[in-house]
């Protein structure tokens, strides 16, 4: 494009010499002279303005040419500012972000993670394991075990109890749950028949055991209890259990009514929060969360296979059909995004100044002068046509007024 325009500009010199020789035999010459002359000064004009924006024009330190090395990290500050101000800035991702189905994204690479995309993929899948190996481990774990011990903390659990005891006793799912209780006080019983005995004969007198009432009433408290555990295990419908049936119903009921024994499980819950051991094993969840994705991103294609890549596929299913996850996970996405940028926005724009800071005149006039080449060719022969045209304009004006 370079040699183009400056072919086009020597044509119009070439053009100009030969008009103006021929213009003494016939007037029209003079016309071809006017275009050829003004196309030419156009085209110098905007060569000399494309090339000052690179370097001195032939080597002459002329003031105010030179801008792109002379302003290099004006420049680079410049960038960093822009991209500070219009991409960088919380409110700005949080307002790009909406826009993001960030779960309808993961649930369609989980169905169906070949899609066709099979480079653009393994590059992604590349570069979220080099993020993920980067990041500070200790930081991002305690955020992860933070949020979800916070989210925990939020969650109002005693309702979704009661709402789940109340749907399996509609379908007797609780069933199976007294009949282990009986069938553990049933080897409780039979585990513990000496300790019976021997509270028995710690609350007999010396006469019941002389006569050896303590043995026959051991006998019969423990045949009874045994003859009552048996009779509920086989009768659905043993007084008993009837109750047993009761208390669950009162428990479901309580659970989503009653602010006392919500309060009761709020405390609970937090008690079990704050204990060392769940720390514990939010810690292990988070390496072992943290591996698996690792994992997966460095074989996504062996991580899809099998009954893991199965439930994956079912996961990506559900993230595309249920509104309120979606909406959940979109919401989390956007929240980590605004936070990460939050914290580590100000470094982004300080890499970018830096680095452009760093490069030498000629690498930033180099790359800029080849992103741009092409339009600034162009604006030099554009120079060169509109200034012929100008030229003959003038001309015409003059010749006939």
């Amino acid at each position: 494009m370079r040699r183009t325009a400056t072919a086009m500009l020597l044509l119009m010199a070439g053009v100009f010499a030969f008009a103006h020789y021929m213009e003494s035999a016939h007037p029209a010459w003079g016309f071809v002279a006017a275009f050829a002359e003004a196309a030419m000064v156009g085209g110098l004009a905007d060569w000399f303005a494309v090339t000052a924006l690179f370097r001195h024009p032939l080597g002459v330190p002329i003031p105010h040419t030179a801008i792109v090395p002379n302003n290099k990290d004006r420049i680079g500050e410049q960038l960093a500012l822009f991209l500070k101000d219009n991409f960088l800035t919380p409110s700005v991702v949080a307002r790009r972000m909406r826009r993001f189905d960030v779960a309808g994204a993961i649930g369609r690479f989980l169905v169906q993670p070949s899609g066709g995309q099979g480079r653009m993929r393994e590059g992604a899948a590349r570069l979220f394991a080099m993020i993920l190996e980067s990041l500070d481990d200790e930081r991002l774990g305690g955020n992860a075990k933070t949020m979800v011990a916070n989210r925990l903390r939020d969650l109002d659990i005693a309702p979704l109890l009661g709402q789940a005891i109340e749907a399996a006793i509609a379908e007797n799912r609780h069933v199976p749950i007294i009949d282990g209780i009986v069938r553990w006080a049933a080897n409780i019983l039979d585990a513990n028949e000496e300790v019976v005995r021997a509270m028995v004969y710690e609350r007999a007198n010396n006469f019941m055991r002389w006569l050896a009432i303590d043995d026959r009433l051991s006998d019969a408290i423990i045949s009874g209890l045994r003859k009552l555990l048996v009779q509920m295990e086989g009768d659905p419908h043993h007084p008993l259990r009837d109750q047993a049936n009761e208390g669950f119903v009162r428990l479901a009921f309580d659970l989503q009514n009653d602010p006392e024994m919500q309060a009761k499980v709020d405390r609970f819950k937090r008690d079990i929060i704050e204990n060392p051991a769940v720390a514990d094993w939010l810690d292990g969840l988070w390496e072992q969360a943290r591996e698996a994705l690792l994992r997966a991103a460095r074989d996504p294609d062996r991580t899809m296979e099998g009954r893991f890549g199965e439930a994956l596929r079912d996961l990506g299913k559900t993230l595309q059909e249920d509104p309120g996850l979606k909406r959940a996970i979109n919401g989390f996405a956007r929240r980590a995004t605004v936070g990460a940028v939050a914290d580590y926005g100000d470094s982004i724009v300080t890499l970018v100044s830096d680095t452009v800071r760093s490069w030498d005149a000629e690498t930033v006039t180099l790359r800029l002068e080849n992103a741009v080449s092409r339009d600034l060719q162009y604006i030099r022969m554009n120079g060169t046509l509109v200034g012929g045209l100008v030229g003959l304009v003038i001309h015409t004006l003059v010749t006939v007024f």
